[in-house]
């Protein structure tokens, strides 16, 4: 496996990582190397980006579904022909 170093990391930053680290029951490094696997793991072969979209807002709002919005014809484009002779 190989290592790396990451240095210069903002105070609060840190202090941020800690909390996470605590609420998942794991060191900071574990928790360091969650975050970036879920960072960089990419998107599942299939999805489309409106279908990711839709989940992480499902995610966010709790469920909450809108219903549909009814779908018209869009009216005539204008011929902008003179009607008099």
């Amino acid at each position: 496996m190989a290592m790396i170093t990451i240095r210069n990391i903002d105070d609060s930053l840190k202090s941020r990582l800690r909390i996470a680290a605590a609420q998942h029951g794991c060191s900071m490094e574990e928790e360091a190397r969650r975050i970036l696997r879920e960072a960089l793991v990419s998107p599942a072969a299939g999805t489309s980006l409106g279908t990711r979209l839709h989940q992480r807002m499902l995610e966010v709002s709790g469920g909450a579904e809108l219903p549909p919005t009814a779908r018209t014809q869009p009216r005539a484009a204008p011929t902008f022909a003179d009607d008099e002779p």
